[in-house]
């Protein structure tokens, strides 16, 4: 029984761990005083992402890297934490 226990939690500890590398996190600044809602594809999977005018913060794109969020201005490719900045509606990557 002990074994089993022990067992178990060594998958949730697994499992806890794997879905922490199943997202990016982006901190940004978004010098624009307009908010900004882009598409973002992760592995297929499609999700909103929001920058928040005139503010530096952080956002989490849930879904496994690479993503590619979709601008108006082309696409930008992001492959893991990332600081971005965002200017006359334009996404950049430092």
């Amino acid at each position: 029984m002990k074994k089993l226990l022990a067992g178990a939690g060594v998958l949730v500890v697994l499992g806890t761990a794997t879905l922490a590398f199943a997202s990016a996190t982006l901190r940004y600044y978004n010098e624009d005083s307009k908010d900004y809602t882009w598409k973002a594809t992760c592995s297929g999977s499609e999700y909103d992402v929001t920058f928040d005018h005139s503010k530096t913060s952080s956002v989490t794109i849930q879904g496994s890297t690479p993503c590619i969020i979709h601008t108006p201005n082309g696409d930008v490719k992001i492959t893991g934490d990332a600081k971005v900045h965002i200017k006359d509606g334009k996404l950049t990557v430092e």
